[in-house]
């Protein structure tokens, strides 16, 4: 008698994203606000099967700690969830004028051993904002992971 098994991948694969806002308005400029979206992000991620570990950001961006499944891409999963949450933020008038994301994002892979580092990072952008702005951060990004800037 043969056994019908579903065979399925095991996969622990952490990218660390980074989002802003268009040109960097800071749309999200309560925390209130900021709430209301990170918990409508991570909602509508669940119901598309995306796992998000941790989300948290500041007025003009956000950062989202994902566990990759096998059939994600980087590009699908920035698309799924930056495009339904502004037609989600633009849907309810969450902000007194047309809300966008950013076209571009930073996705680095994040290792095992410093998951607890990265989720502590996301988690305090409050504080870590009132000494740095998103801008500086955003060029350390740059430098720190090897980018390259490219000028339209």
């Amino acid at each position: 008698m043969l056994l019908n098994l579903h065979i399925m991948p095991f996969i622990k694969v952490y990218i660390h994203f980074v989002w802003s806002t268009k040109n960097w308005v800071p749309f999200l400029d309560s925390k209130e606000l900021r709430q209301m979206v990170w918990k409508h992000i991570r909602e509508n991620a669940k119901e598309k099967g995306i796992f998000i570990d941790y989300i948290n950001g500041f007025d003009d961006h956000c950062h989202c700690l994902i566990s990759l499944g096998s059939d994600q891409t980087l590009q699908k999963l920035m698309q799924l969830i930056k495009g339904e949450s502004s037609f989600w933020i633009n849907k309810n008038q969450l902000t007194a004028l047309k809300f966008e994301w950013q076209e571009e994002y930073f996705a680095v892979s994040v290792s095992e051993s410093i998951i607890e580092k990265v989720r502590n990072y996301i988690k305090n952008q409050e504080e870590h904002h009132r000494i740095k702005t998103f801008k500086e951060e955003y060029d350390e990004f740059i430098i720190r992971y090897g980018f390259q800037k490219f000028n339209d």
